[in-house]
């Protein structure tokens, strides 16, 4: 179930943290993170996908209520879902890439897929 794991957080904390990654890797494309918060990353950026898809006023407003830059939310609606229009789910890749030196926490990146290379 999307949004059960805490990740060491307080509640504001923890979502204002993936809003700015879920923005960022709408922003860039991909990102580098822990396996666990990769995979709430994922849950959101695609379900932020899926109501971008729709492409109206009320769509745009229910991003804009999560994403934290407009001009993500633009390429979001422009350039990122026009893309995955024939597309049914599974917008993004995780990649684990080993551990952390610090903490040996499991590294990964988290990225969007290109769905012609699919």
């Amino acid at each position: 179930m999307p949004g059960s794991r805490k990740l060491g957080r307080a509640t504001d904390h923890r979502l204002s943290m993936l809003r700015g990654m879920v923005t960022y890797l709408l922003e860039s494309g991909r990102i580098e993170t822990t396996v666990t918060r990769a995979k709430e990353v994922r849950a959101m950026a695609e379900k932020m996908i899926t109501i971008a898809k729709d492409n109206n006023l009320h769509a745009r407003r229910q991003v804009l209520a999560y994403v934290t830059k407009e001009d993500v939310v633009k390429k979001l609606f422009d350039e990122i879902a026009p893309k995955y229009k024939d597309v049914n789910g599974g917008y993004c890749r995780i990649i684990k890439t080993g551990a952390r030196r610090g903490d040996a926490a499991e590294m990964c990146i988290i990225e969007l897929i290109d769905p012609a290379n699919k």
